[in-house]
Formats: C-alpha cells, structure tokens, sequence
C-alpha cells in the first residue's frame, strides 16, 4: 500500500489525486486545526490530526459525524461501534496522505509543529474564501472537519479520544 502513494502525482489515478491532494487534506486538518486553537486556546494535539481525513472522507463515518460539537462523544462512539471498528486500519491507510498534508502545510508555514502539537502557522489557509465551483459534498466535509476540532475540544484528553475511537496513539 505504501508504494500506492509515492507515486508521482501525474502517475496516481485521477479521482485519488483529486480527492487526496496535499492541499485539500492540508485544509481539512488546517480546518480542525483552528477550531480547536479557537476554542481551546492551545495546540491541536497531532495524534488527533491524523484522525480528520479518515473520519470526514469516509463517507458512511462523515454522514453519522454529529452536527453540533457538544455531543457526548463516548454516547456518539458507543452508538456508531461498528463504524469505529474499521477506523484504525482506516487511520493507517491514510497516515500517508495525513503526512503529506502536513508537510505541504509545513512547508506553506499555514501550519506548524512543535511539542506541543499543530497550531495555525505564520501564514494560515483562508478559510473563510469562497471558492467559484464547490459541491455540497466537499462543503459537507469542510465542515466536518471544523466540527471535529471543536468535538475534540470539548473532549478530555487526546490518548481518551484515540482509545475511544480504538486508535492507539
């Protein structure tokens, strides 16, 4: 699997690399990102970051997603189980990608890592700009990406979070 995705970008099939761009899921977590900075005034823990793309591109997982940040996560975990099985290896399969918008975001300054975690770089993603041709599909996961950061904000710590989701950090 890992060989699928160091494929140059002209060699990977169209749909993936329109879906999968760095610069797409750089937003997603850039998304989450400042939503949880927002409401938590710190760092949004990196482990969490790699949670955004599986959970909002997976489209069974981001049609069950609640649509208000303070839903009781282990209520929506614990209702939603047999989504939750497949995340890990879900999680796994899209690290590639989660590090290759991480290093875009990196590289851009919108993003920037330290100890602490991700937190909005000297140069962040307009978020707000409203973009000619959108579908309701990717307004859908945008949005679904700013809930998580504010979800995961109301939650306890990021290790609870992970085990939740049966993640290990």
């Amino acid at each position: 699997m890992a060989a699928r995705w160091s494929l140059t970008w002209r060699d990977r099939p169209p749909e993936e690399a329109a879906l999968l761009n760095p610069a797409f899921c750089g937003e997603l977590i850039a998304r989450a990102t400042r939503e949880y900075e927002r409401l938590r005034a710190a760092a949004f823990p990196l482990p969490l970051g790699f949670l955004v793309l599986p959970l909002v591109l997976h489209p069974p997982t981001l049609a069950k997603l609640p649509g208000r940040a303070n839903t009781t996560f282990a209520t929506w975990s614990a209702d939603n189980e047999a989504l939750l099985v497949e995340l890990p290896e879900r999680t796994l399969r899209l690290r590639p990608i989660s590090r290759e918008a991480l290093l875009f975001l990196t590289q851009h300054r919108a993003l920037m890592v330290d100890a602490a975690g991700l937190r909005t770089g000297e140069k962040p993603i307009r978020l707000t700009a409203k973009l000619a041709t959108v579908t309701k599909d990717v307004d859908d996961i945008r949005r679904a990406a700013g809930l998580l950061g504010r979800w995961f904000a109301n939650q306890g710590a990021p290790v609870q979070i992970l085990q939740t989701m049966g993640v290990t950090p």
